[in-house]
């Protein structure tokens, strides 16, 4: 670890050595003008922070407040029951909050959850104006940063302490900040760079750039078509020091023998990508403008970035040049004038375009070096502020004459239809007329469609196909079908594409006849014969024989006949005698009850003639 960290300082070293020996820092500047009290008129200059929105172009007036308790504003304000939100029809507040014991973020976010419309911050020491800028990359709280929307400006210690001075006098201090000036506009064209990085595994800066670049993209395009703007990406990189040429760390970090390094995407100079994987994605990304350029068409670098990030994810291990390559054809970019502008990476000579690179990111004119990555530079001034659509759109645009702005700085109603050219370079199914491409004022998108209720799934760019119910109404779900000698089969089913019984294949592009004889899966019976056919087979039998398909057997048709009249005969005169036996069985039963009833009967009366009998005997009758 102690090593690692030694080898990151002196890289920073050679950093700073190279700039401080060929350029200079610049502080972007916007005006502030106090209208009180007396005491304070004037105008002040203060630096705009590298967070926040700036309004480019245009000015605020607010009331200056200092607060008596959380006086750096390190904690939220709802802590002391305080709250700067304007009334209705009152000024807006700017919050002033003092240097010192957190970030400068955390300032700016506290004073925009209190209700402050904007947030100047006091230095603590009396020296030049600085740049307050984002914290380090590996801040894991940092990630209200994308949500800070006001505008922050860092003012002198002394202009500060007058500030807070008048305020404690009771008196009302108005301000108003002037932004109207900070960019130049000397022409009808506006001409920005982007100085960014292919690396997307640097934590919340790095999200920031996809991010922006995905949202940007429609307006720079449309400014671009049309003319308004010049736009021209960038890459840093910086030098490895010659005395550790041969080091592990200058090996995996630079290309052409420490000429062009950047940082190890994980730091680790040993797991996943390597330093130099993105100088060599970082001067493919510079070829692919420059060629995209010379036909005509310089706004593709805007789609080639958005879709590489995309597709190409170091998460997912596809930062490879396969993967890159995959999105330069769909884009009909001429890969091979880009393979020849990016060189030998392993030559042990300058690279004609990274040179180049490396020079204009020292600073000329009235504009610094180029040290914060990313960085936006608008009519050779840098900007200041989030990377948000609005925000640096609303920048841009402060860099036209006033009435000169094009109309997408007045409206987001304008939109090109990007999909007419190579379909946006997304999928589509030109038979079913199917296409993935989606026209946005942010740009082509490519995501899969929903026809005719049927959602088609995929990753927009190489393939799609419908799902669920009813997907095989549409293309036949983009699966195989075919119709032979009348019979028709299809491999669709809800569940995706899968060749039918008596076929094999991927179901999608093809299915094979089955043979089913000759692969001896059918009729396997002693005596049998198999027929193979278009999807199925037939089997039979020699000479008399019957063949059953459900027990894959051959029977004899006489023997079988025979059997069956036999069988029912002897039916027929079981039942015949069953029936006679019935029938004797029933008379003597009814015979036997008659008798048994006749002798009841007689039974009754033979105890009558008995008794009177008796009675003669003994009276001597008898």
């Amino acid at each position: 670890m102690g090593g690692k960290l030694v080898w990151l300082r002196v890289v920073w070293v050679s950093v700073l050595l190279w700039g401080s020996c060929w350029g200079k820092f610049v502080v972007e500047k916007n005006s502030l003008k106090v209208t009180s009290p007396d005491s304070l008129k004037g105008i002040y200059e203060c630096a705009i922070g590298n967070f926040g929105v700036p309004q480019y172009g245009g000015t605020m007036v607010g009331i200056v407040a200092y607060p008596k308790a959380n006086r750096k504003g390190c904690q939220g304000f709802d802590n002391f029951d305080i709250s700067y939100k304007s009334k209705p029809g009152g000024f807006p507040t700017f919050l002033l909050v003092d240097r010192g014991d957190c970030y400068f973020t955390a300032k700016a976010w506290n004073a925009q959850n209190a209700g402050a419309a904007a947030v100047l911050v006091a230095d603590n020491k009396a020296e030049p104006l600085i740049t307050m800028d984002t914290p380090e990359e590996d801040d894991n709280k940092a990630d209200y940063l994308q949500n800070i929307t006001i505008p922050s400006a860092l003012i002198s210690k002394s202009f500060g302490d007058s500030l807070k001075k008048a305020i404690e006098n009771g008196d009302m201090v108005s301000v108003n900040l002037d932004w109207r000036e900070s960019l130049p506009h000397p022409d009808d064209r506006v001409e920005y760079e982007f100085w960014t990085n292919s690396n997307d595994e640097c934590g919340p800066k790095c999200d920031s750039q996809i991010q922006f670049v995905k949202n940007f993209k429609g307006a720079a395009q449309i400014l671009e078509r049309k003319g308004y703007t010049q736009f021209t990406p960038h890459y840093i990189t910086w030098y490895c020091p010659e005395a550790f040429l041969l080091s592990k760390q200058c090996k995996s970090q630079c290309i052409n023998h420490g000429r062009y390094c950047a940082p190890d995407p994980e730091q680790d100079f040993s797991k996943g990508y390597d330093g130099k994987d993105v100088v060599v994605q970082n001067l493919r990304q510079v070829c692919l403008f420059k060629v995209a350029n010379e036909s005509g068409k310089p706004w593709l670098w805007w789609d080639y970035v958005t879709d590489f990030a995309i597709r190409c994810p170091m998460s997912d291990k596809k930062y490879t040049k396969e993967c890159a390559e995959e999105v330069i054809k769909s884009l009909g970019i001429d890969l091979k004038k880009i393979n020849q502008c990016m060189g030998d990476p392993d030559a042990d000579e300058e690279n004609a375009v990274l040179k180049a690179e490396q020079d204009a990111q020292i600073g000329k004119d009235s504009r610094g070096d180029v040290t914060i990555l990313p960085t936006l530079v608008i009519n050779n001034r840098q900007y200041r502020g989030k990377l948000d659509k609005a925000a640096v759109l609303k920048a841009i645009c402060a860099g036209f004459q006033e009435t000169t702005e094009p109309a997408v700085c007045l409206s987001e109603d304008i939109e090109t239809n990007e999909c007419r050219e190579n379909n946006g370079g997304c999928w589509q199914d030109k038979a079913a007329n199917i296409t993935a491409c989606k026209d946005t004022f942010r740009g082509r998108i490519c995501e899969c469609p929903v026809v005719e209720g049927v959602k088609f799934v995929g990753d927009g760019y190489t393939h799609c196909e419908a799902s669920g119910s009813g997907r095989c109404e549409i293309n036949n779900g983009g699966c195989w079908k075919k119709s032979h000698e009348g019979k028709t089969y299809s491999a669709c089913v809800d569940e995706g594409c899968k060749c039918p019984l008596g076929f094999k294949g991927d179901g999608v592009d093809k299915c094979e006849d089955v043979d089913e004889c000759k692969e001896k899966t059918a009729c396997q019976c002693s005596g049998c014969k198999c027929k193979n056919t278009w999807g199925s087979y037939e089997c039979s039998c020699g000479d008399d024989l019957l063949y059953i398909k459900e027990h894959d057997t051959c029977i004899s048709k006489k023997p079988s006949t025979e059997v069956g009249w036999s069988f029912l005969w002897v039916i027929f005169f079981g039942l015949v005698i069953a029936g006679v036996g019935a029938y004797a069985i029933y008379k003597y039963r009814i015979r036997s009850y008659m008798d048994s009833e006749i002798r009841a009967i007689m039974a009754q009366y033979m105890p009558l003639d008995n008794q009177e009998a008796q009675n003669h005997i003994h009276h001597g009758e008898i």
